[in-house]
């Protein structure tokens, strides 16, 4: 195995690592929030949450850099604590593939808990369970097949995240390039061992992931 073969791998399995984590913890709040719940706007709030499956990644990597960019409100706060922009780091290939997976664990989330039988609920609130254990205790392992099946297809997206990332982290080796970046630069410079190499790891996680969540559906 060449030398530089798994730098990209151990950078991909770790922005999605903290990915998910983010993803995991943003998608059941609001998930938990906006299930089984009316308000005027609902349909707006929930098609920006979701817009992220359905834009073009250039485009998600173009809002970030505006919202994140050192001409931004945002990226100059950063920069005033950190002394760093956040582009072209560890965390601009984290906030990217963040956005383009939250929108799984969210959908599938909000899913679940709407097919969670309610008198179940009502019943743990009539016995005295406020709202932090009634989600804790009761609803989220009432849906935990849903928060499974999300949290695998979230990871699974946001280790394959490539256009956002691209833009917004760039292609650092050892630092912000990640496995599908490496793959575009091995193709364009004519390497394709190491292409193919990429591909074959990428490959063989992904089936785990899809398998797992066909597992969690038998």
């Amino acid at each position: 195995m060449p030398s530089d073969f798994w730098s990209p791998v151990k950078l991909s399995l770790e922005v999605a690592s903290v990915s998910i984590l983010i993803v995991l913890i943003t998608g059941l709040l609001l998930g938990r929030f906006m299930a089984n719940r009316r308000f005027r706007g609902k349909s707006v709030v929930e098609t920006v949450f979701l817009l992220p499956l359905v834009l073009p990644p250039t485009v998600v990597g173009f809002l970030l850099i505006i919202i994140f960019g050192r001409n931004s409100l945002v990226g100059q706060m950063i920069e005033a604590v950190y002394q760093q922009p956040v582009m072209f780091t560890f965390w601009a290939a984290v906030i990217a593939s963040t956005v383009v997976a939250f929108p799984l664990m969210y959908q599938s989330f909000k899913t679940g808990l709407e097919a969670v039988d309610q008198d179940i609920e009502n019943a743990a609130r009539v016995d005295g369970a406020g709202e932090f254990k009634l989600f804790m205790y009761v609803s989220i392992p009432l849906a935990r097949r849903s928060v499974i099946s999300g949290a695998i297809l979230s990871f699974a997206r946001a280790l394959g995240e490539f256009g956002a990332t691209l833009m917004f982290a760039g292609n650092i080796p050892g630092k912000t390039q990640t496995t599908p970046t490496a793959i575009y630069i091995a193709i364009d410079s004519g390497n394709m061992q190491m292409a193919w190499l990429w591909v074959a790891c990428m490959i063989g996680i992904s089936f785990i992931m899809l398998l797992l969540v066909q597992q969690t559906k038998s």
